[in-house]
């Protein structure tokens, strides 16, 4: 009964006017520029010009703005293309792309700032949650409702605490726990399962994070190696930032989803174990978690490295094609910063499987206890 309590509770907060301005689209800081949709009507090239050699071609843009207050306005400008496949926005009539609108001195102007991919993205989620109620029936209703937890947690908590000055560490810890509880107790229930699960994970991803720390302020990480980093310091709040603190609550929030996955695995196939038989020990409940959780263990530390290295691989070729030696190569912050993030994240999943193992087996074999004592009563 508490567990659809919850359901209901989250349910109403999540689609409440408050909960869907999550996902609710914003204007600038300061209201001027406007970004808005727009669809692309006519394009033709301008004929070229002395003096504006930068841009390689320019065109003249029929578009009309889909949103917004000038939403079913027609409007001309013009865009410039320099010949650089990384910045350049290529249009043809029927594209739908975002364009920013200012009003100087009374003239609006247009510019073509990007394409329109949200449509294709929610179609890739729309088809994700389907296969997860399809797959899942129930349980995969709960796995979407505490996905929209955990964006609104990180969008209305996270990142707004983070802004208005307060620690992002002790944030990221507090996020994970609220996460970790919510996440865990909707899907698993109630439950003693549940409850192996959340000491296990915790404990696990805030070890990581603590080695994570202090690895990290010895090898003197500085939290820069990012251009987005770089350019927090020029935020219009101007806050100062720890960016070293910004790192390492990355490195929690990062380890937190896979080690979650560990612990929940492990503590539903202690808990289905002892329901297929009554009679194994506490003991033989951990060895099996134990098992169950080395095999997990091999794919899911190859699935945290492989996922840090396939957003490197543009990084790494760079490296290879001018062959840097080694020594450079790994004492750059960059290269550093990502591999104390992997190890640290594998550090805290290879942590969560003793862990949760041990924790699970002994609250499902008191469980056992329980039950049995219970019985043996009633029989009496």
């Amino acid at each position: 009964m508490l567990k659809k309590i919850v359901l209901v509770v989250l349910a109403i907060l999540l689609c409440s006017p408050f909960g869907l301005s999550v996902f609710a689209e914003t204007e600038s800081l300061h209201g001027d520029p406007i970004i808005e949709r727009a669809k692309i009507l006519e394009v033709n090239q301008l004929e070229e010009e002395s003096g504006l050699e930068f841009f390689e071609q320019r065109l003249i843009v029929k578009l009309e703005i889909l949103s917004g207050d000038y939403k079913g306005m027609q409007i001309e400008t013009i865009h410039g293309i320099t010949g650089n496949v990384g910045y350049d926005i290529m249009v043809e009539p029927g594209n739908k792309v975002l364009v920013t609108l200012e009003n100087n001195d009374g003239q609006l102007e247009v510019h073509i700032s990007e394409y329109l991919r949200d449509s294709y993205i929610k179609l890739v989620f729309g088809l994700f949650v389907a296969l997860l109620v399809i797959v899942g029936g129930f349980k995969g209703l709960k796995t979407v409702l505490t996905l929209l937890l955990t964006v609104f947690l990180i969008l209305k908590v996270l990142l707004p605490g983070i802004l208005a000055g307060y620690s992002p560490i002790l944030l990221a810890i507090l996020v994970s726990i609220v996460i970790t509880v919510v996440t865990i107790l909707i899907v698993g229930g109630i439950n003693r399962k549940s409850y192996g699960a959340i000491i296990g994970v915790l404990g696990s991803v805030i070890v990581a994070g603590l080695i994570a720390y202090v690895v990290g302020t010895k090898a003197r990480l500085t939290g820069l190696s990012s251009e987005e980093s770089m350019m927090l310091m020029y935020i219009p709040q101007a806050v100062k930032f720890n960016y070293s603190g910004l790192l390492f609550a990355g490195i929690i929030m990062g380890a937190l989803g896979a080690v979650m996955d560990v612990g929940m695995s492990i503590s539903s196939a202690i808990d289905e174990v002892r329901k297929v038989n009554q009679f194994l020990t506490t003991k033989e409940l951990i060895i099996s978690g134990m098992n169950v959780g080395r095999d997990i263990m091999g794919t899911m530390a190859n699935t945290l490295i492989l996922a840090y290295t396939g957003s490197a691989i543009p990084l790494l070729l760079l490296f290879t094609a001018y062959n840097e030696p080694y020594s450079r190569i790994v004492n750059l912050d960059i290269i550093a910063t990502e591999l104390i993030r992997t190890f640290a994240g594998s550090i805290g999943l290879v942590l969560c499987v003793p862990l949760t193992a041990i924790i699970s087996g002994i609250f499902i074999g008191k469980s056992k206890v329980k039950e049995m004592n219970t019985n043996s009563e009633e029989i009496v």
